[in-house]
């Protein structure tokens, strides 16, 4: 009985990890511009993928010891790959669909505000 109640627990998982992986690639497929894709596919994804090792971990494919390292490892780094991707995307000039407001647009295209060499040295 417990096994079989693991079992359809993985499963369960499986599916609700397929589905969020489907959700990203819709995502991916409908939105207009690269940083809405990234918030698709960069926090979506990320959830199946640890939907799919809690599901190898209930299964019994996975040590759960090696699932939970890998779990923490893509937590930690989507959202660090995300950012730096769209921050790479914006400092090369790949324009916002639509945008209301652009905080960034004050600082110039590399992001940092110009500053002059009397300003720089009051900062340090």
């Amino acid at each position: 009985m417990k096994e079989e109640l693991v079992a359809a627990l993985g499963i369960l998982l499986v599916v609700v990890g397929t589905s969020f992986s489907v959700i990203s690639v819709v995502g991916y497929l409908r939105l207009p511009d690269v940083y809405t894709r990234l918030h698709a596919t960069g926090k979506v994804s990320v959830f199946g993928i640890v939907l799919f090792l809690i599901a190898a971990v209930a299964i019994g494919a996975v040590d759960a010891g090696r699932a939970v390292v890998l779990g923490l490892f893509l937590v930690l780094a989507g959202p660090v790959l995300s950012h730096s991707i769209g921050s790479a995307a914006y400092r090369i000039g790949i324009p916002m669909r639509g945008a209301v407001r652009d905080d960034l647009a004050a600082r110039g295209s590399t992001g940092r505000e110009e500053t002059t060499a009397g300003e720089q040295a009051e900062e340090r």
